[in-house]
């Protein structure tokens, strides 16, 4: 046998290697061209990837007879298979690494009615082609053929559909996330039907089962084995390259083993990222090396390898293109029917039915493993032949026409598609909460991780938390003169990771403590860019995150004598430019970390007020009470300033000069606010007031110098004061307080809490509603 493949290997012109390598630079080099051009008519990555390989297969380039013999070679196709198979469990080992375990959970029913919608409609429509195939081809009708068609045309394929939804920027939404569960479950049925018309034997099944219990029995070695290596790198920010490998060679063997006895490892590699432990520097390692070459070289030579295999001289005879063009149309069509149905049945918009039906319309996984693996008898060598470039064909061209669509959809739709939730006063309590904490070093961690406590552990509402490390870039990069196998182990060869120093690995072991506690996931972020353009950064992942309210730090920091000192200009920059182009609600945090908040828990209850004086921010903040009024470890209070009677009666008028049709513009838009300001209040004090669950103060005052007395008298009653950072107009309970005022950023009152001049002990969080006639970023 091997005498006989040395041979084989011997009559090749090239080294098969060196084919396999120069393929996927090509595909790597077409593609990017094509994907510089498509970009500009908003096509996603895969679409110029899979028309990168149908560039250089036989469809075009390899059609010239050089290219053709240096490509296509007798032994190439095992190298190919090879390749494929090593990224095909490496991408969905990572796909399970990344799913959003709780939104799955929640929605496990609509993904499975939607997912058996396109199914069932699949399944009916391929036996109509399996008919017609039959007719048309004149193929010999078989069992195995027969389920092979109806998985082709029911599948949907997972990775194709995450990286089209993640290249597109609605991942994170709603629609985006729901695509690819339905997907996963349509993926696995089709997997796990094959896998039953193969196992049809008891000898088959038998193995089937020892190969479940061999998936089982690496979840848990996983689980212990990533335990112990968080245990022994405690001083590291990543594991080392050695612990990589061994989970890396863990993974691909199992893989290998389950695919020589004919089964499809897709389930189990996914399975294995599934159930990894979420906490850690095991997973954050996997995580950063496994992820920049996925997306960068795997699924992009994988895509361009679909490509690769098209041949458009197949749709040369008539029966052979009727037969392409039958089945696109019935696969498509299968899936629009099938997710509208499921969705007219869930109550879900026709635009996004429409959107979830081209995107499990995605192909190109599990298919052709399916196809190359029916037994020899089944069909004759040119009946198979014929079979493989019709599955490849529409697999093919299915995938680009189904990308082209979505893509044109959501630049149509763009409104309707974009981040929605961008305050907390007008979301809707029952949806999801996401936000995100930034944090320039390590002293500002324990806080937010506080207010992340807060929120994540008060709403019976699922919350997404998100914690971005901002980093400062030096104005001189230094580069690394070492040789990467001189490195020490563990490092990195990038010099992007050496940003942050020591402030990383401290950030790392508090978040993953914290998780290990309360089980609790925050995702982690890092941006590293100078302070002038990194609120540019942050804006961007605000949208492609589609967070309701982001929290910065403030620029000031707490001394050992309890005065505040003003820390980097560039914070309180990055800061300002944050509040006036974020597109959600920004609250800026100023930690008292000695006297102030803390993280809540039965050793440290928090008491915390709210400062309402009225407007949207007051509002925004009072929502943002709302949602930590829960938590058992917190008491709340919220305190309502008021003008007094006798100075309530002086009117709107705050001595300034206006014409009179300016004074009734201005004195109903104040009427209208204050209406709102009257409902919001009224409602908060029956749902949480009433029942005992949230205390209540008044307070009235004439003016601003009261209202600074009513404000030194609370100061050392409360470990947080949450107020709105401005929107309330001319009111007499601030007037004249802004004439000391230092940090406009906070507003008039957060300005005052935020001083030394206060001594108070309380930290301050201040609120500033998102406003939808602020600047766009330019």
């Amino acid at each position: 046998m091997e005498a006989a493949g040395r041979a084989l290997c011997a009559r090749d012109p090239f080294n098969p290697l060196i084919t396999t390598s120069t393929q996927a630079a090509g595909i790597l080099v077409i593609s990017h061209c094509f994907h510089l051009f498509l970009k500009q008519f908003g096509q996603p990555g895969p679409v110029a990837q899979i028309l990168a390989g149908i560039v250089l297969g036989p469809s075009l380039l390899s059609r010239i007879t050089k290219v053709n013999q240096f490509f296509i070679q007798s032994s190439t196709e095992d190298y190919y298979k090879v390749l494929q198979f090593i990224f095909r469990t490496i991408f969905m080992f990572l796909l399970g690494l990344e799913m959003d375990i709780p939104y799955m959970r929640r929605n496990l029913r609509k993904a499975s009615i939607i997912a058996s919608g396109g199914l069932i409609i699949g399944v009916l429509f391929g036996i109509v082609a399996f008919i017609s195939l039959i007719i048309l081809l004149r193929i010999k009708a078989s069992f195995d053929y027969a389920s092979s068609i109806i998985i082709v045309l029911a599948n949907s394929a997972s990775p194709v559909v995450f990286r089209l939804a993640a290249e597109l920027k609605f991942l994170t939404s709603d629609t985006g996330r729901l695509a690819v569960c339905a997907s996963l479950i349509s993926e696995m049925s089709c997997v796990l039907l094959g896998s039953i018309v193969h196992s049809a034997s008891w000898e088959y099944f038998g193995k089937g089962i020892l190969l479940l219990l061999l998936t089982i029995a690496l979840i848990v070695v996983n689980k212990y084995l990533a335990f112990w290596c968080n245990q022994r790198t405690r001083n590291q920010k990543y594991v080392t390259h050695a612990e990589f490998l061994v989970f890396l060679s863990l993974l691909v063997t199992v893989a290998l083993v389950i695919e020589k006895y004919g089964y499809l490892s897709t389930a189990s590699s996914f399975l294995f990222g599934l159930m990894f432990p979420r906490e850690g520097k095991t997973t954050r390692s996997l995580l950063h090396k496994l992820s920049y070459a996925t997306y960068n070289f795997i699924l992009p030579v994988y895509f361009g390898c679909i490509g690769f295999q098209f041949d458009v001289s197949y749709m040369g005879s008539f029966n052979s293109f009727i037969m392409v063009i039958m089945m696109i149309f019935m696969s498509i069509a299968s899936k629009i029917i099938g997710t509208l149905l499921a969705c007219h049945y869930l109550k879900i918009p026709t635009d996004e039915g429409i959107v979830l039906g081209f995107l499990l319309d995605l192909k190109g996984n599990a298919e052709f493993h399916i196809m190359r693996n029916l037994p020899e008898d089944t069909l004759n060598p040119m009946d198979r032949e014929n079979v493989e470039n019709l599955v490849v064909s529409v697999v093919v061209m299915n995938t680009v026409i189904a990308g082209v669509v979505v893509a044109h959809i959501l630049r149509k739709k763009e409104e309707y598609f974009s981040h929605s939730h961008t305050s907390l006063e007008l979301g809707e309590h029952e949806s999801e909460l996401r936000m995100l904490a930034c944090v320039y070093g390590s002293r500002h961690i324990s806080s937010k991780i506080g207010l992340i406590s807060a929120f994540s552990e008060s709403l019976k509402t699922p919350v997404t938390a998100y914690l971005m490390h901002l980093v400062e870039l030096p104005k001189k990069r230094t580069k690394k003169n070492l040789m990467y196998h001189q490195l020490q182990d563990g490092d990195q060869y990038s010099d992007e990771e050496d940003y942050g120093g020591n402030d990383v690995v401290e950030i790392n072991d508090a978040v993953d403590a914290y998780t290990m506690e309360t089980k609790v996931l925050i995702r982690q972020r890092k941006v590293v860019s100078s302070f002038e353009r990194m609120y540019e950064d942050v804006c961007d992942s605000i949208e492609d995150l589609r967070v309701s309210i982001i929290f910065l730090t403030f620029h000031k920091r707490q001394r050992l004598d309890g005065k505040m000192e003003s820390g980097k200009v560039g914070m309180r920059t990055t800061n300002h430019k944050i509040l006036r182009h974020a597109p959600c609600s920004v609250g800026i945090f100023v930690d008292r970390g000695q006297t102030g908040f803390q993280q809540p828990s039965s050793q440290s209850v928090q008491n915390i007020a709210a400062l309402f004086f009225g407007g949207s921010d007051d509002r925004e903040a009072l929502a943002c009470c709302k949602m930590i009024s829960n938590h058992p470890h917190i008491h709340l209070t919220l305190i309502h300033f008021q003008l007094s009677p006798s100075s309530s009666q002086t009117g709107y008028n705050n001595g300034t000069p206006h014409r009179d049709d300016e004074l009734l513009m201005d004195m109903s838009s104040h009427d209208i606010e204050a209406e709102i300001d009257r409902a919001v209040v009224q409602d908060f004090y029956n749902r949480y007031v009433t029942p005992g669950q949230v205390g209540y103060v008044e307070k009235h005052v004439e003016n601003g110098t009261q209202t600074a007395e009513a404000l030194r008298d609370i100061h050392d009653t409360y470990s947080l004061l949450i107020v709105g950072k401005g929107g309330r107009g001319h009111s007499p309970m601030t007037t004249g307080m802004s004439d000391w005022e230092e940090c406009p950023e906070l507003g008039t009152v957060g300005d005052l809490l935020a001083s030394s001049e206060l001594n108070t002990t309380s930290s301050v969080l201040v609120i500033q509603q998102y406003r939808h006639s602020r600047n766009d970023l330019n």
